[in-house]
């Protein structure tokens, strides 16, 4: 089911006959300046900026995260316009089933997925940690609060292009959408619901999890938890689902965010009780309390070095003295 671009968007059980009608082209200049790139773009500074703010609570330098930022998005972006495409590749082939490369690039139109951003970022974030000799789960932890700021954000451009909304609803918050010039359709408005879902989860972790963290890791499980707990709930109100090729189960098809939504709970589920309750973790092995206590050493030796360095110059001014006072003898 896809909703026209050009039609209002409204909110009749909360606001009556009011519309909103937002043009998906933010300026008419060359192919077109899209609201879906510039809110995506807004998104990931907003993320970049909070992870800057909060690197030292991790152990972690801004400068470590501007480097990440360089490679991470870039492929981000890469990653998750592939993952939508195999997914959804039957959408772009021509008429003789060859592929129509033009429309799989036109990430403008829409088409990301956020599973294929976060495949990607993994696998950036584990190879420059290697490169860069920093600790992986620190910066991954890190990086999942600017991630879910980002999907704050991010989900808003769904909105204004009309796409990622879930099925029929008649509850007082439903969307209004049209599917033609006479007909609409009022839907579940997923795109919010994962946005709200995201901000509680980001207060938690800034509020809560960060400042009770007790191993390098904890906010990523955290993150797979909370979020695959949201989006496995959010995935089954969608009509615009990933499936998983045209596999079913029990006769349905299967939706693999949904599912890999589930995988995600059990695994971060499961990470989190091994670390706290069966090995015990305590914050004492956080990176960020050993660069603490490298930093505190440092300053510590550089004070008991201080007295020698001036009992070196007061011996030296006094050796001096006594030279001077040596050839004034002489010469008298």
């Amino acid at each position: 089911m896809t909703a026209l671009k050009d039609m209002p968007i409204s909110f009749p059980g909360l606001f009556g006959d009011w519309e909103f009608n937002p043009d998906p082209i933010a300026l008419h200049i060359g192919h077109g300046i899209y609201w879906y790139g510039i809110i995506l773009a807004c998104a990931m500074l907003a993320g970049l900026f909070l992870c800057m703010k909060q690197a030292k609570r991790f152990g972690l330098t801004e400068d470590n995260v501007l480097d990440l930022v360089l490679w991470a998005v870039p492929c981000c972006i890469l990653g998750s316009r592939i993952y939508y495409v195999i997914f959804y590749l039957d959408l772009y082939r021509n008429a003789d089933g060859s592929l129509d490369w033009g429309r799989i690039v036109a990430i403008w139109d829409g088409g990301l997925a956020i599973y294929g951003t976060v495949i990607a970022g993994v696998i950036v974030v584990l190879i420059f940690t290697k490169v860069k000799k920093l600790r992986f789960a620190a910066m991954t932890d890190l990086a999942a609060m600017g991630l879910l700021l980002g999907q704050i954000i991010g989900r808003w451009a769904n909105f204004i292009n009309r796409e990622a909304f879930g099925g029929l609803t008649d509850l007082p918050w439903r969307m209004r959408l049209w599917v033609s010039t006479t007909q609409y359709i009022e839907v579940h408005p997923t795109f919010l619901y994962e946005s709200l879902w995201n901000l509680v989860g980001l207060l938690l972790m800034l509020l809560v999890i960060t400042k009770g963290r007790r191993f390098d890791g904890e906010n990523t499980w955290f993150y797979f938890l909370w979020y695959g707990l949201g989006r496995s709930w959010i995935e089954g109100l969608r009509t615009d689902s990933l499936y998983l090729f045209n596999w079913t189960f029990m006769g349905q098809p299967i939706r693999v965010s949904q599912v890999l939504s589930m995988v995600m709970v059990v695994v971060a589920a499961f990470m989190l009780f091994y670390n706290i309750k069966i090995k015990k973790r305590t914050a004492d092995g956080l990176l960020v309390k050993q660069v603490a206590a490298a930093a505190a050493a440092e300053t510590a030796e550089t004070a008991a070095d201080a007295p020698l360095e001036e009992i070196t110059a007061e011996e030296t001014a006094a050796e001096a003295s006594e030279t001077e006072e040596l050839d004034d003898g002489g010469t008298d």
